[in-house]
């Protein structure tokens, strides 16, 4: 599933190439990927003819596109105070291209704008992801997305009200980093190469975590993260890519993940891959020793 740097890296190339354009139309291609706007697709594509977009948000792994209703919209059908949500789920695309580029294999979804400009196409090879409009709140964050953590690049995250937070949970620093209601945008992979900078196992108490091993594992995923941002992200295969279809290269710069048999970059080590949480986590045993115990 893409993570923060992923979706980041799709937030910056849709500011760039859909903000402060008019949708003339949407069609969808397959109920799945609109199966988060109860009303359906029809009513989906009525709210959305002669919307201006009016900027790209993000918070963790959610996009959203807050609109601007048409001034030829009746008021009780406008969408006012709404957003095109999309959750890229574990495949999904959101490609901008010419209208003469051939549709691709899994398009779900494609809007057209009113300038006959690049469209934007929503392609999902397993349809876990999708697009919906909902409402805002008076902070201009959708309401499904409410419940979701900010994410370490948020000016607005609290470090210290995180240490507190997850010092007064039961359970491991890993599974911690993995809640997207504690600190959003976090995946296995980021995860896995945050522990390793900041060289600690991912079974790590966290009621015994000290505020410096916080302030060192903070560090160590805006380091990553930010990173990966300038690498375009990390792509294993063609699902995940840009808006333009790019590939991100940060796979090449991975200490840990994936790396299983191979030597630490700082020890020399040979990595180890574990089962974690029906996924596997990747360490170095000399780097990241086991916590002594049930609260180290």
């Amino acid at each position: 599933m893409p993570e923060l740097p992923e979706v980041e890296v799709v937030r910056r190339g849709l500011e760039r190439w859909v903000v402060g354009r008019t949708i003339r139309q949407i069609e969808v291609h397959h109920p799945r990927a609109v199966r988060r706007h109860p009303q359906g697709p029809e009513h989906l594509a009525r709210l959305l003819a002669g919307a201006r977009v009016v900027s790209a948000q993000r918070r963790g792994k959610y996009l959203w596109l807050p609109l601007e209703p048409s001034a030829s919209r009746p008021d009780d059908d406008a969408p006012a105070g709404r957003a095109l949500l999309a959750h890229l789920g574990m495949s999904g695309q959101l490609l901008v291209g010419a209208a003469t580029e051939p549709d691709q294999p899994h398009l779900r979804v494609r809007i057209e704008f009113a300038d006959a400009g690049p469209q934007l196409r929503f392609v999902d090879q397993r349809t876990f992801g999708g697009v919906a409009v909902v409402a805002l709140d008076l902070a201009g964050v959708p309401l499904p997305v409410g419940h979701i953590g900010r994410d370490p690049l948020d000016p607005q995250f609290d470090d210290r009200a995180f240490a507190r937070s997850l010092r007064v949970r039961t359970t491991g620093l890993k599974r911690a980093l993995l809640d997207q209601r504690l600190i959003s945008g976090i995946g296995n992979i980021y995860a896995d190469e945050a522990l390793w900078r900041a060289r600690l196992h991912y079974a790590r108490r966290t009621q015994g975590v000290t505020q410096a091993e916080v302030s060192r594992v903070l560090a160590a995923v805006r380091a990553v993260m930010t990173e990966a941002l300038r690498q375009g992200g990390t792509s294993f295969d063609a699902l995940y890519v840009d808006v333009n279809g790019s590939s991100g290269y940060f796979s090449r710069s991975l200490a840990v993940y994936g790396r299983a048999g191979q030597p630490c970059l700082r020890c020399a080590t040979l990595i180890r891959r574990e089962p974690f949480m029906n996924r596997s986590s990747y360490r170095c045993p000399t780097c990241q020793p086991p916590p002594r115990s049930a609260h180290g």
